[in-house]
């Protein structure tokens, strides 16, 4: 798929953001790489078999119970 020498990394490979951007929409907030990973502004990623990679860098969020209103 690449054409780049050297060539990009595979997209399951450990460096595999470190391939070469070939579309590039930052108003909508994504990029595309020419190993087929979608990179997402907070590096999130779309692999290209479907599989979705959370940002490294996500928070979890966990919400308080809703106070009972019958106590």
């Amino acid at each position: 798929m690449c054409r780049h020498r050297p060539t990009c990394p595979p997209a399951f490979s450990t460096d595999h953001c470190a391939a070469h951007v070939v579309a590039a929409y930052p108003e909508q907030g994504w990029s595309l790489l020419c190993n087929g990973v979608v990179l997402f502004e907070d590096y999130g990623e779309l692999m290209p078999d479907g599989q979705v990679r959370p940002s490294p860098y996500a928070v979890a969020t966990t919400h308080p119970p809703a106070p009972n209103e019958h106590s």
